[in-house]
């Protein structure tokens, strides 16, 4: 590519990036000293950022807030929501912004190149010339804010941060990682929590913020991004023109200090919340943390995620089963952050005791000695090495676009030497380097330097501490009464004024003439065809097969689906604790541990998980399976299936000692996701109250897991042999070639290559009998409160139209995008103050309203009452109208990677729902009036009448709502 042109630019390299075929280009803009890096490709899913780095010194959250506010209107673009206004629309497949302990980050992703030149110069405008040195309710709106509403109500504090923070504070995993951090670096940035600890949040003044934006948030502090198939010169003289030029070079203080090594371990006890009568035995976390190296050894970046599989997070790693053996922790494993300064590895027993953190501490050095002295297992060694290499080959990050990936992983390197922004993109070379020291004691050296010898690291023990957070909720509220006492009357009534003006910008619509300054497209840049689905029937020796023709680059996309239909209600909890065993014991040939290895060796991964599909054409019937997805390449296949048979026909349940060890770690990594994924959890259970897919989801993954899991837990200990008995059971009737369906994705070619291996191994399947009549599920209204120590609610309201008469349109997509962008937004989210607040209208009816980490409960609840009375005065004009309109569609359209184009039509062929579904779909939707979505309100009415109520939260907040639910119990 020639860059003679861009004489604004200091090109420093420009060379070809072979692993990720990509041009690279770093770059240097002279005027400001904006540093530019740019991966030109032949990707259509093009990326652009640009960060800041933004080192905190308090704990008052001024980073995050400042995320926040940037995007709340700006010099070009002043409407009050232009992320809000974007997201309306534009066809973009990523648009966020996310604050790091060192960093903030603005990434914008479209496949639509006018799309993307649009977000580009909203983003720049906003980080640059943002709207918050003029209204002071964007820093009270989205950090912190007294609130009171009249001179005698009482004093609180609300803000969407604040509350993002009190949710986040609420778990004990967030607990952990802060005190990692604060242990390890006392003396830089990395001591202090970007996103604002709730307790020192209302310590930030407006005119603080406003000194630390306007210290960071300049180009020459800056580190801009390009990925994709564009016009990279083009692109350049524009951020030029537009931006750049309109700057001077300023020496910004923003270099991160490493931190001194330490000359012995520190040693640090914390404390998390629980409920007031919740068990505290065994809920405690242990961490064994130490400081390894820079970030900018591309080489020991890979090596310490190997080291993190073959030491402590493989089933059986040899520290993860020692802590194990010894009582220590239901779950352990080992992270490794790299994106750091000083990157940091940590090894975590959670549900343990906090007597046990010396015992903890002496296992792990004993053990890593004894590695030291004796070597690493090779195989697991060699099985981490294989595994990142194949997901780096891959490249499928799932929803994400993978030029997002690649640029935050530029970050990880870029932020600490300007020149080098590519090294953590090139690591093929780096791969085979780790494979040739494997059995050269490279490996046992790198344990005794980063973790023996060095004594740059803490233990830290966080322990539960029941009512803490009630503790300091009354301590707040005292501390607020006295505040609030202290004032005079004019104080107070400034206030109350203050409340009401907030208030009043929150309400107050942007002039239209602001509106119409957002950049849009129009229907016309909409693609009319839906996309296709690829589902050709087929079969293997009288095994029906699904066939997805897509380009896999050489994979083999593979899922094994036996019908569970038949299993009934009670057997829901064994179903799920399967798909955690199996691939995790023994089997014949192998122990969990080295059939851990060759799965990592030898394939992609093999996974096992139950799924229901719900059955379209006929409303309330589901399919439910229990899948075996494997990813291999081609000439891995038979490898691969012997390793499958092994697990299916073999696996070892007579072993409880195993199983329990499951079972335990299962029932702790719940613990953390029930809370962590409240809105999740929250929505799938209130709509098992009448949905039999809603209940699979539940009883497969949620709170009746959980609660099912716990009997298991029980039923171990009183007589395992019953637990066994209904494994093998299970099993031996499920396991069978009358039950399989086989879903096959890559080309015709690689299918042909495929049968002949496939064939051999699914003989050894027994016939079996075909599956029975589906088991019938009794569901009933609960209408449930969980109660935890969290500080917020996720509050969900569920139903079902298709029960109530009502048909699917394409208009509820759009109703979606409606009620996410505008009347929950700003109801739930930017007037209540909850982090987040979403909706589903899916073709099977089972549609629900919910909200994420919410400071309120009923009045969520009232406004979920408001949704008909909103949609049926709803009356935008063509411009808004067709702005919700391509915002759905950006939804709809988000590009899949070749496994997920094999799963998008497999579902709709078990979901039968058929092509001309999905483009009467996308007619509806692509044509669809006001008038259509005014007549979705008698449908969300009759939701909402049917009444089906779940909450997640505080305690506090649920005994005061208690009229609303027929039944308040622990979480």
């Amino acid at each position: 590519m020639s860059l003679e042109k861009l004489t604004a630019y200091e090109v420093i390299e420009n060379r070809t990036i072979r692993d990720i075929q990509a041009q690279g280009m770093i770059l240097r803009h002279k005027k400001s000293g904006a540093r530019i890096a740019v991966l030109s490709n032949e990707d259509d899913n093009k990326v652009f950022y640009i960060g800041f780095r933004t080192p905190p010194e308090d704990e008052t959250g001024v980073p995050h807030i400042i995320e926040h506010t940037t995007l709340c209107g700006s010099d070009k673009f002043p409407v009050k929501d232009p992320f809000v206004e974007l997201a309306k629309g534009s066809l973009n497949t990523f648009l966020n912004a996310m604050t790091y302990p060192d960093k903030t980050v603005y990434p914008i992703a479209s496949c639509n190149l006018q799309d993307y030149k649009n977000l580009m110069d909203v983003y720049m405008d906003a980080v640059f010339h943002p709207n918050i040195t003029k209204y002071q309710e964007i820093f009270r709106q989205e950090g912190w804010h007294y609130e009171l509403e009249d001179a005698d109500a009482p004093l609180t504090i609300n803000g969407v941060v604040y509350n993002e923070m009190k949710g986040a504070y609420s778990s004990p995993d967030e607990v952990l990682q802060t005190e990692i951090y604060r242990s390890l670096f006392p003396d830089n940035t990395y001591s202090k929590d970007s996103g604002g600890n709730p307790v020192h949040i209302p310590e930030l003044t407006y005119e603080k913020y406003l000194e630390f934006y306007h210290r960071y948030y300049h180009p020459s502090n800056s580190y801009i991004y390009m990925y994709g198939d564009m016009d990279v010169e083009e692109r350049l003289e524009w951020l030029d023109r537009e931006y750049l030029s309109h700057y001077e070079y300023e020496q910004v203080d923003s270099v991160i200090q490493p931190q001194q090594a330490f000359d012995t371990m520190k040693e640090v006890y914390a404390e998390y919340s629980v409920a007031s009568d919740d068990p505290v035995e065994k809920q405690t976390s242990l961490a064994y943390n130490k400081v390894v190296g820079t970030s900018l050894d591309p080489v020991l970046y890979q090596a310490m995620d190997v080291l993190d599989y073959a030491l402590c997070s493989a089933p059986g790693a040899p520290i993860r089963q020692a802590l194990i053996d010894a009582g220590i922790g239901e779950d352990v494993y080992g992270s490794y952050d790299g994106g750091v300064c000083q990157p940091v590895f940590s090894i975590v027993a959670k549900n343990a005791d906090a007597k046990d953190a010396e015992h903890f501490t002496e296992i792990i050095e004993n053990t890593l000695r004894t590695l030291a002295e004796e070597g690493l297992n090779e195989n697991s060694l060699l099985a981490a090495i294989n595994s990142s290499e194949f997901k780096f080959r891959e490249a499928d990050f799932g929803s994400y676009p993978k030029g997002l990936l690649y640029g935050l992983q530029c970050l990880d390197s870029w932020l600490f030497d300007d020149n080098r922004p590519f090294i953590h993109l090139e690591c093929l070379d780096t791969y085979a380097f780790l494979k040739s020291r494997i059995g050269t004691g490279y490996y046992e050296e790198l344990i005794r330097k980063y973790f023996l010898d060095n004594t740059h690291g803490s233990i830290i023990v966080v322990a539960p501490k029941r009512g803490k957070n009630n503790e300091e909720e009354e301590a707040l509220r005292r501390e607020l009464a006295a505040y609030k006492d202290s004032l005079s009357r004019e104080q107070i009534e400034e206030l109350v004024v203050q409340t009401a003006q907030l208030k009043r910008y929150q309400e107050e619509p942007s002039p239209e003439e602001e509106l119409q300054k957002i950049p849009m497209l129009s229907r016309d840049d909409i693609r009319r065809e839906a996309l296709p689905l690829s589902n050709i029937e087929d079969e293997l020796d009288g095994i029906p097969v699904v066939r997805h023709e897509i380009k896999t680059n050489g994979i083999d996309y593979l899922t094994l689906m036996f019908d569970i239909s038949d299993v009934p209600q009670e057997g829901m909890g064994y179903i799920g604790i399967l798909s955690s065993l199996l691939g995790f014991i023994d089997t014949q040939s192998y122990s969990y541990a080295e059939l851990s290895n060759a799965i990592n060796i030898y394939t992609g991964g093999i996974f096992t998980s139950a799924v229901a599909y719900p059955v379209i054409p006929q409303p309330g019937e589901v399919i439910a399976k229990y899948e075996i997805r494997i990813k291999v390449l081609e000439d891995n296949l038979e490898q691969a299936m012997k390793l499958v048979n092994e697990i299916l026909l073999t696996s070892d349940f007579d072993n409880v000692k195993r199983i329990s060890e499951v079972v335990a770690q299962v029932k702790a990594r719940l613990q953390v996701s029930l809370s962590s994924s409240g809105h999740v959890v929250a929505a799938a259970r209130g709509s098992s109250y009448f949905s039999k897919a809603a209940y699979y989801k539940d009883a497969l993954h949620g709170i009746e897991f959980y609660r099912q899991v716990c009997n298991l837990e029980k039923q171990l200990q009183l007589d395992a042999g019953v637990v066994v008995d209904n494994l093998k059971a299970l099993t031996a009737k499920l396991f069978t070639r009358s039950r399989l369906l086989i879903s096959f994705t890559a080309g015709e070619e690689a299918f042909l290559l495929a049968k002949p291996v496939l064939s051999g191994y699914l003989k050894q399947l027994s016939q079996g009998t075909k599956p029975g009549k589906p088991a019938e599920f009794v569901l009933a209204q609960k209408n449930e409160g969980f109660m935890d120590a969290s500080q917020i609610q996720y509050v969900a309201r569920c139903g079902n139209f298709i029960r109530e008469g009502y048909e699917y349109t394409g208009a509820l997509r759009i109703l979606k995008c409606i009620l996410g962008y505008d009347y929950l937004w700003i109801q739930v989210r930017v007037k209540g103050g909850a982090y987040g607040c979403m909706s589903a209208f899916p073709r099977s009816g089972d549609c629900y309203f919910v909200s994420y980490r919410d400071p309120n409960l009923e009045k969520t609840n009232e406004i979920y009452e408001g949704v008909p009375a909103y949609i049926r005065n709803f009356s935008p004009d063509e411009r808004d109208m067709t702005k919700y309109i391509i915002g759905t569609f950006g939804a709809m359209d988000t590009p899949l990677y070749p496994e997920a184009k094999g799963s998008r039509s497999m579902n709709a062929y078990l979901s039968k729902v058929t092509y001309e579904m999905l483009q009467k779909e996308r007619n509806q939707v692509l044509e669809a009036t006001p008038e259509d979505i005014r007549a979705l309100a008698d449908l969300t009415e009759a939701v909402l009448r049917q009444n089906n109520l779940c909450v997640i939260g505080n305690e506090n907040m649920l005994l005061k709502s208690e009229a609303l639910f027929n039944k308040l119990e622990k979480l």
